[in-house]
Formats: structure tokens, C-alpha cells, sequence
């Protein structure tokens, strides 16, 4: 019984870090839209797209936390792509969500083979991050 409340605990612990990891991606991904004038411009250009993947890809670890790295990796790559992929799609309703600003957000505006690069780079870090965390649990 007592292991059962330990992993409990421990998966909540992990959750909390989770979403606020998602919070930091993203208050960091807004920063980069909202200061690239005063960005350098490689930063400017591809950051924002990293780190919308990032935000990503800790999402999926909040809601999936008992289950192992690679699934989050790899959810995150498939959501990530699809998302950039679904861009190939202009019909006038999508397009008319795409033109708000949590439609472009969410769903960007065009695709770009380069944004798949940069989220799979963001993808990586995220995950690299995630196994270097010092508060894991190795098992």
C-alpha cells in the first residue's frame, strides 16, 4: 500500500513539474515572438518554433507521466508534424482559424519543411532535459 501512495505521489510530483515546464515553454516561446527585434536573428527565426515543440512535448509527460520517454517523444513528433503537415490544407474555414491569433498559435499558417527541423531539434532537447532532470526516479 505504501509503495502504491509513493509512485502516486511521485507521478504528481512529476505532473506539477510537467505543466509548469509547459508554462515556461511557452511563456518563452510567446517572449521570442514578442522581443524578435531584439533578438539575434537565428534566434528570431527558429527558437519559437523549438519551443512550441517543447511545450509540446512536456504536455504529453504531464498527461502521460507513468508512462516511459520514448512515448512522449515520439507522440510528439507525430502531433508536431501533423500539425505542420495539416498547413497543406487551405480551405476557407480552416483558414479563417488560422487568422486569430490562438488559431496561428496552435495551428500556424503555412508549411514549412524547415519547422519540421526545428521541432524535431526542440523535440530533442525537451527529451534530453527530461532524462537529465535530477529529481527523476532512476530505475
Amino acid at each position: 500500500m505504501s509503495t502504491f501512495n509513493d509512485s502516486t505521489a511521485r507521478q504528481w510530483r512529476a505532473r506539477v513539474a510537467y505543466i509548469a515546464a509547459v508554462f515556461a515553454a511557452m511563456a518563452l516561446g510567446l517572449g521570442s515572438r514578442a522581443f524578435a527585434d531584439r533578438l539575434p536573428v537565428f534566434v528570431a527565426e527558429h527558437v519559437g518554433d523549438a519551443l512550441w515543440a517543447c511545450m509540446i512535448y512536456f504536455g504529453f509527460r504531464a498527461c502521460f507521466a507513468h508512462r516511459k520517454i520514448s512515448f512522449a517523444l515520439w507522440c510528439s513528433l507525430a502531433f508536431c508534424f501533423a500539425i505542420e503537415f495539416s498547413q497543406l490544407y487551405q480551405a476557407d474555414w480552416i483558414n479563417q482559424i488560422r487568422d486569430t491569433t490562438l488559431g496561428a498559435l496552435v495551428l500556424g499558417k503555412g508549411f514549412l519543411a524547415a519547422d519540421l527541423v526545428r521541432y524535431s531539434a526542440g523535440i530533442a532537447v525537451s527529451s534530453l532535459l527530461d532524462v537529465a532532470w535530477p529529481w527523476r526516479k532512476r530505475s
